[in-house]
This record gives C-alpha cells, sequence and structure tokens, in this order.
C-alpha cells in the first residue's frame, strides 16, 4: 500500500531527538512541524481518524500528543467540538513578539559572554542556508530559512529551557503570519539584513546584537500590522495550506 508524501518541514521547530522517543513523542513533534508548514492550516480542525490513519498511529497517542500541543498554545480544544489549529490575532502580536524578543536578547547575551567558536559557527552556517534559500525566490523557504537562523542562535547557547520555548513561539511566529494575511510575505533582502546578526555575534558586540535583534522583530511586526514607516521589497506566495498530506511516523514498539 503506498502511503502519501511526507512533508518536507524546516528545521526549526523540532525538539532534539532523545534516545528512544516514544509514539507520542514522535506524534507531538510531526503534529507541530505541520502546524509550523501550514500543512495542519490556523483555525483547521483536527479530525482525528484522518490524522491517525496518515500517521499510522491510533487515535490514544494522537489524543495525549494533541493535548501537549493545547497546553502549548499550538492547538484549542472546545467541548462537544474536538480540537482545532490555534490562531493568533493582530492584537497578539505585539506581546507575542516581545516574548520572542526576551528570548532571542537572553540568548544572544549568553553566546557573546560564553559561546564558544562551534556555537558561533552553528549561527553562521544557519545563516549561509538563509543565503541558499534567498536565491530561490521561495518565500515559503526564505522565512523557514529566516526562522531557522533565530532558532539556531537560541539553541546553540545549549540551554534546554530557552529552546524549548524558541521551538514554541517560532510555530506561533509563523502561525500569526498565516492567520494575519492572505499572503506568505517575507522580505526579499532577507539574507543580507540578517547578515549583521552574525557580524555583531562573531565581534562579540553585545549592545550592538541586542540592538539589530530589537530593530529587526520590532519592524516585523510593524510590517505584519502594515504600520512600517518606509516598507521594503518582499517576496509573497498565498498563505493556503500546502497540498501535502501527513506521511507516516516510524513509531517505536511500546514495552
Amino acid at each position: 500500500m503506498s502511503h502519501p508524501p511526507r512533508a518536507t518541514l524546516a528545521t526549526a521547530p523540532s525538539f532534539s531527538r532523545v534516545t528512544r522517543p516514544s509514539t507520542v513523542d514522535l506524534i507531538q513533534t510531526e503534529l507541530r512541524n505541520a502546524v509550523y508548514a501550514g500543512v495542519l492550516a490556523v483555525g483547521s480542525p483536527i479530525r482525528e481518524v484522518e490524522v491517525a490513519t496518515q500517521l499510522g498511529v491510533s487515535r490514544g497517542p494522537l489524543r495525549e500528543a494533541a493535548q501537549r500541543l493545547v497546553q502549548e498554545g499550538l492547538l484549542v480544544a472546545t467541548p462537544g467540538r474536538g480540537m482545532r489549529v490555534a490562531t493568533i490575532s493582530k492584537e497578539r502580536l505585539p506581546a507575542l513578539y516581545e516574548a520572542r524578543k526576551s528570548v532571542e536578547i537572553t540568548a544572544a547575551r549568553l553566546l557573546v559572554r560564553s559561546g564558544d567558536d562551534a556555537a558561533l559557527a552553528s549561527v553562521r552556517r544557519a545563516h549561509d542556508e538563509l543565503v541558499e534559500a534567498n536565491r530561490t525566490g521561495d518565500a515559503r523557504r526564505l522565512g523557514g530559512a529566516d526562522l531557522n537562523l533565530h532558532w539556531a542562535l537560541v539553541a546553540a547557547t545549549g540551554n534546554p529551557w530557552l529552546t524549548r520555548w524558541m521551538t514554541t513561539l517560532i510555530v506561533e511566529v509563523r502561525m500569526a503570519t498565516f492567520s494575519v494575511s492572505d499572503e506568505y510575505v517575507v522580505r526579499k533582502d532577507t539574507a543580507d539584513a540578517h547578515a549583521v546578526i552574525v557580524e555583531r555575534l562573531e565581534a562579540r558586540d553585545e549592545e550592538g546584537l541586542v540592538t539589530v535583534i530589537t530593530e529587526m522583530l520590532d519592524g516585523a511586526v510593524a510590517r505584519l500590522l502594515g504600520k512600517e514607516d518606509e516598507p521594503v521589497e518582499t517576496l509573497e506566495e498565498p498563505a493556503d495550506a500546502p497540498a501535502i498530506t501527513l506521511g507516516p511516523i516510524d513509531a517505536p514498539d511500546e514495552m
């Protein structure tokens, strides 16, 4: 029996694999990635039978994994109506970005003060991937590489709490983008704009790096709200969910 194609998903929202992840862990990661990619569209219901069939799992572990995402705020449960993917309104955008700013600035300060060469190199590699994505002209791929660089900045600290918070925040940022506009929009000069993050980090310029991150995230909020002072060139594509279904996971045998 042939299986539907799996979604090609960005790195950012996935947690690091544990030694022996459970079926619920794997489903949780798959669902989070699907929300991030737009495969499970904002506001859409979670059809248990359909999703469980696509993932090749039973409804019990699917429900447990979905409840974890309810606790993260990525799904919403309504008594008698099941679960759906959350939406993030324009009114909530400033608060979301303030939380993101807090995590990224804390990570930036930690990296400048104590990050080793390997940690800084991981951020440089993420920017190299962003440059490659920029060359494709693919808005969704470019947006994913952009978010992945910010996620890599936080992950490079090695702080599991910051990384966990950023994992959820990155998905919520993607959800907000899908929620507030009919188009997925990214800056055309994203790679050039982000080069200064790597430069300030490698120069160990703590305040310079904090300023760059602050201005970049404040600018993103202004752009999403249509309040930017000077419009920039952008790439756009419809924000509709891609025509891709979930694929079966390789679930471990439960003991």
